[in-house]
């Protein structure tokens, strides 16, 4: 069976477990208090165990529809978990107090999973699914694909609070996953390396070229959802 899951936050070990005074040395050159790194290098620890957990029940869910449909949902994930400078750095964009607790309430993505499916439908059932888990809590449910933004973009994002238990307690986290096919992922991925990877300037009739691509790709996507489920009818 393929590998589905690209666990690009657990390469290696040394590289996951980042000693506290590496990351007090990652942003010496800002004015933090040592008390609020602490925290919040204690807290993106158990951030990451919130992403593990949502990855496996993922993973299981996809497990479960091979054995009943014979058909895998999830063609890949992508996991990370952002730096503690990109932490920092979008707590001041949105203007939250700095303190832990108004941090981590401002910044729901620091632990966040990328979802690939194969189709359009697929999105949905894997959204579905991992809405009813009874340990989880949804927070907020972003529909870009019936309602895609401006530029194209599509892909369906929640915010669930995830509990966390760890020696001493359980917390809860929040976790970002992001669900989309693999049409709207190669869209997305080149989209975004041509408008901020280039350092250049997008005119409008590159806008209006990417965006037409963005509708190419969701025709796509649709032609190829009744191929499958046409196929299916004939079982």
């Amino acid at each position: 069976m393929m590998k589905r899951v690209c666990f690009l936050l657990i390469l290696e070990k040394k590289a996951q477990y980042s000693s506290f005074k590496l990351v007090q040395e990652q942003v010496a050159s800002e004015a933090v208090p040592p008390e609020l790194l602490k925290e919040l290098y204690r807290r993106q620890l158990i951030y990451r165990g919130g992403l593990r957990e949502v990855c496996t029940c993922l993973e299981f869910i996809d497990d479960q529809f091979h054995a009943e449909y014979d058909h895998n949902p999830i063609h890949h994930m992508e996991c990370r978990m952002k730096s503690m400078d990109s932490i920092l750095e979008k707590a001041r964009r949105r203007g939250c107090e700095m303190t832990a607790d108004s941090i981590c309430g401002t910044v729901r993505d620091i632990a966040g999973v990328r979802v690939i499916c194969n189709y359009i439908d697929d999105v949905y059932r894997l959204a579905e699914l991992l809405m009813k888990q009874e340990c989880y809590t949804v927070v907020k449910v972003r529909d870009y694909i019936r309602q895609p933004k401006e530029n194209g973009y599509r892909s369906l994002h929640l915010v669930i609070a995830v509990p966390v238990y760890f020696l001493d307690g359980c917390e809860e986290v929040f976790v970002e996953v992001q669900l989309r096919t693999v049409a709207m992922d190669f869209w997305a991925s080149l989209e975004h390396q041509l408008r901020y990877k280039q350092n250049k300037d997008i005119s409008s009739r590159i806008d209006i070229e990417l965006k037409a691509c963005a509708e190419v790709s969701a025709t796509l996507d649709r032609r190829m959802q009744k191929i499958f489920d046409d196929l299916n009818k004939m079982d």
